[in-house]
């Protein structure tokens, strides 16, 4: 089984080499057109799902549905062209979603993320979809100067000019954010190819100069068949995405808001269907904003309670060791404060009850701590206080004082102490040996019934 996924790589270039041997000895046929002819790019499909490269799903399989896109277009087009069924409106539509489709696909698959933010998801649609629509609804009044058709034909005309540009610049633009590697190389060049192809397409098309079933057709499938070998090729595990610049949004946000306000001033001058994508890429904006906001809070949610103690709101221990380091290099104090008394309270009416009354004896002791000070809980019912200056030795006894005052608990008034190890430091001093004085002075106060013992810290 293993051997067979591996030859998958190879059946679009050998489908690819059989259908130019049948072009180079056979005028062109129903057959080799539709059936040959579009069996590169379905095999190119193939080779790209059955690459066994870890990689980003997503982007695989949204480049693979791209590419049947354009094979659906295919198709339908050679229908058109050797049985007279008309089928154009939907090879047009076909060709068209190739675009988002393969931009979306080529983001996805050219980062190397496992999984995309919301905002990165929403960016990539700006750029896959209102992008193309947009700037191919500025060309349309000039093209519709020079070319023949309505202005949906006109529309669809320039639409694919403007979407190879918006490709080639998108994977070009993400091939430079990342180390360059055979893979990102072979998928740009794979690109390079398809669009060089179709703009030659096109301009045989303008000049009338195009025949159907001529050489020029295989360069599409040239380039699907490069694309599907770049999947080939492991990404570098050292590698890591960037994130798009969120300027892209803001530009695309101004093109519709342009296109509204022509509309307003002159509501001739875009036909109706060009306004969609504009209302849509207001949308996209705003859900953007939206989205941007919430992360942003969540982050700093999450930031705050990485640092913060859930049950009485102040800072954990992990953020008072994280500035300790630097308030030992000034002159201040350390307390550290252990409940006297709480144990039998916590055993005799629950953890509820216990949880209830440290609560309130955090709020206690947070009235009188001084601004510039930091108060903590360094678990289950010891605190900790970084405090500027020297008052350490009378913030210990204003602390004590807070919980003089009997609480109320479920109806019960209970009564606390609290013992105090209280050091001082002029600065620069070693931060384990200051802890551990105070840890020392702490118990001493508890044990010999000080409530509050001081250490001299060398």
């Amino acid at each position: 089984m293993m051997r067979i996924y591996t030859l998958a790589r190879w059946f679009s270039t050998v489908a690819l080499s059989f259908y130019s041997i049948l072009r180079l000895y056979t005028e062109p046929t129903w057959w080799s057109e539709s059936i040959f002819y579009n069996l590169v790019g379905i095999t190119a499909i193939f080779s790209i799902l059955s690459s066994n490269v870890p990689e980003n799903s997503i982007g695989k399989r949204s480049v693979s549905v791209a590419l049947l896109a354009w094979t659906v277009g295919s198709i339908t087009s050679s229908i058109d062209s050797f049985f007279g069924i008309e089928l154009s409106l939907f090879s047009e539509i076909s060709y068209a979603a190739f675009y988002p489709l393969a931009i979306f696909g080529a983001i996805r698959s050219l980062r190397n993320q496992e999984k995309s933010g919301r905002l990165e998801a929403l960016d990539t649609l700006v750029i896959a979809l209102s992008g193309t629509t947009l700037l191919a609804s500025f060309f349309l009044k000039p093209a519709s100067d020079e070319i023949a058709g309505t202005q949906f034909e006109v529309f669809m005309t320039i639409i694919y000019p403007v979407a190879n540009l918006i490709l080639l610049l998108t994977v070009l633009g993400t091939v430079i954010l990342q180390r360059l590697s055979a893979r990102n190389l072979l998928f740009l060049l794979g690109v390079i190819t398809y669009a060089a192809s179709d703009f030659y397409y096109l301009w045989l098309s303008q000049t009338g100069s195009y025949v159907y079933g001529t050489w020029s057709d295989a360069g599409w499938l040239l380039g699907f068949v490069i694309i599907s070998h770049s999947y080939w090729f492991p990404f570098d595990e050292e590698e890591k995405p960037r994130s798009f610049n969120p300027a892209i949004v803001a530009v695309a946000l101004l093109l519709s808001s342009i296109i509204l306000a022509i509309e307003v001033l002159r509501p001739d001058y875009f036909p109706r269907f060009v306004l969609i994508p504009a209302f849509a890429t207001i949308g996209l904006a705003f859900t953007r904003m939206a989205v941007a906001m919430s992360d942003a809070r969540r982050i700093g949610d999450e930031r705050k309670l990485a640092r913060t103690d859930e049950l009485t709101g102040l800072a954990n221990r992990r953020r008072f060791l994280a500035e300790f380091e630097n308030f030992t290099k000034q002159p201040g104090s350390l307390l550290i404060l252990d409940l006297d008394g709480f144990k039998p309270v916590n055993d005799r009416l629950g953890h509820e009850a216990g949880d209830q009354l440290l609560a309130q004896v955090a709020r206690r002791f947070e009235r009188v701590i001084p601004s510039g000070a930091l108060l903590a809980r360094l678990g289950g019912d010891e605190f900790g206080v970084l405090i500027p200056g020297n008052e350490g030795v009378e913030i210990a006894v204003a602390l004590r004082a807070s919980i003089a005052y009997p609480f109320r608990i479920f109806g019960e008034v209970i009564k606390l102490d609290v013992s105090i190890g209280e050091v001082f430091q002029a600065g620069g001093g070693e931060s384990q040996g200051m802890l551990r004085l105070a840890d020392e002075a702490m118990y001493r106060a508890k044990r010999e019934g000080l409530g509050i013992a001081s250490a001299a810290s060398s």
